[in-house]
């Protein structure tokens, strides 16, 4: 059984990194494309990267690229995500 979590800890955690990577390129991609004035990734896109793990890369992207700060919906909605993926953490790993 200790295999078993160990081997799915080890895949949740390599996923998470990914998606992490991701969002904090995505954004990084996006807020060039706002300076030189081309398509844009959509706000939805940003948002549901942090939606399928992706929200500390989000977050950290959105700050280290000055990047949707001004926007509520940003502000709002990337912290919640990063509470709900802490606390399913903290729920399937404690059991």
């Amino acid at each position: 059984m200790k295999d078993f979590l160990t081997d799915h800890l080890t895949a949740v955690l390599v996923y998470l990194a990914i998606v992490n990577l991701i969002a904090f390129i995505a954004y990084g991609i996006d807020k060039r494309r706002a300076r030189k004035k081309r398509w844009r990734i959509p706000e939805i896109t940003l948002i549901m990267f942090a939606a399928i793990g992706g929200s500390i890369g989000a977050l950290v992207g959105m700050f280290f690229w000055h990047h949707k700060t001004k926007k509520i919906k940003f502000l709002f909605c990337v912290p919640c995500l990063l509470l709900l993926w802490i606390i399913a953490g903290i729920c399937i790993f404690a059991l």
